[in-house]
């Protein structure tokens, strides 16, 4: 039985850190998320252990081994998965570093009310 594809529903990219939809590219060209937009992969080995290299084809992101050929993204991406898995935890410990504080109770934020006749507001 025949079933037709539906637009949209035949490619989804999805983020190799997280698994979120992919709407950026990173620098090397893959289809990442938003928080991983400036986040790369590095250092990936094959199976047989050599480094693979990325390219980035007609049907999107692909690796290439010395040894082995070309190697499928989201099989390279499971060979690696330890490695990925650690870059993305480093990464979300320096997130963690830089969080906003919040507000003090000392300290609070000022709240002004304006109206359309008042203008001495920018002035304060």
């Amino acid at each position: 039985m025949y079933i037709p594809k539906r637009y949209g529903q035949s490619k989804s990219n999805r983020c190799p850190f997280c698994g979120t939809e992919a709407v950026f590219k990173n620098s090397q060209g893959i289809p990442v998320c938003r928080k991983h937009k400036e986040s790369s992969l590095d250092d990936l080995k094959c199976l047989c252990g050599s480094t693979l290299e990325l390219k980035d084809g007609k049907f999107g992101p692909y690796f290439s081994c010395m040894r082995c050929g070309n190697v499928n993204f989201r099989r390279a991406m499971e060979i690696n998965q330890e490695r990925i898995a650690s870059k993305t935890k480093s990464m979300n410990a320096a997130v963690e570093k830089t969080k906003p504080k919040a507000f003090d109770a000392k300290n609070p934020p000022k709240e002004i009310t304006v109206r359309s006749d008042e203008l001495d507001f920018m002035y304060e």
